[in-house]
């Protein structure tokens, strides 16, 4: 959508987690943890990166929150 390319600066489908055209609130899955690598939009809907969740909220200086409720066992 245009308010997520204008505030973001990506077009939705390769929304990266770094580097967005405004400030904006980021919140990182504390679930995300749960695996040893993850893979973030890279800019474009074609592209990703790879990268440790640590690495993410290292990056994003954004705080890991309860987004989603834990799977069940």
């Amino acid at each position: 959508s245009d308010f997520v390319k204008a505030r973001t600066g990506f077009s939705i489908g390769g929304v990266s987690p770094l580097a967005h055209a405004q400030a904006g609130v980021t919140l990182i899955d504390r679930e995300l943890f749960r695996f040893p690598e993850i893979w973030a939009a890279a800019g474009h809907p074609n592209a990703v990166f790879r990268l440790a969740p640590a690495d993410l909220e290292r990056l994003c200086a954004a705080p890991v929150a309860d987004v989603t409720q834990a799977p069940a066992p």
